[in-house]
């Protein structure tokens, strides 16, 4: 069985940076972070595989950074240059089997497990 716990959400201004943390246990294939903000759909932000590929979506790319430590229990999401759009609930979702179809990065169903979630808020 895995478990996921989110750390790290918090209210910061825009142009701040905020870490975020999930702690796993049990081997981890896939790791994604999706934001969840009111009256918008659930949408993945940034991705990492077990062998440290990593990959961003929207207006992720070039402010975010998805990362894990050579354990593999603790993965990080590092957000820069935050804007108001950027806030939501912030869920670190995960898959432990791996998918030899390749990894379906943006679809929600396809994890297993999903953290309790970490509120961002950015104030403009």
């Amino acid at each position: 069985q895995v478990h996921l716990v989110e750390s790290g959400g918090g209210a910061v201004q825009a142009g701040g940076s905020l870490r975020l943390s999930c702690a796993t246990s049990g081997y981890i294939y896939y790791l994604a972070w999706f934001r969840h903000a009111p009256g918008r759909e659930r949408e993945v932000v940034a991705a990492i595989g077990d062998d440290g590929s990593t990959n961003y979506f929207g207006s992720a790319k070039g402010r975010f950074t998805v990362s894990t430590d050579s354990g593999k229990n603790t993965w990080l999401l590092e957000m820069n240059d935050l804007e108001p759009e950027d806030s939501g609930m912030y869920y670190c979702a995960a898959r432990s089997t791996r998918s030899y179809r390749g990894p379906r990065w943006w679809l929600a169903e396809w994890y297993e497990y999903w953290g309790q979630g970490t509120q961002v808020t950015v104030s403009s």
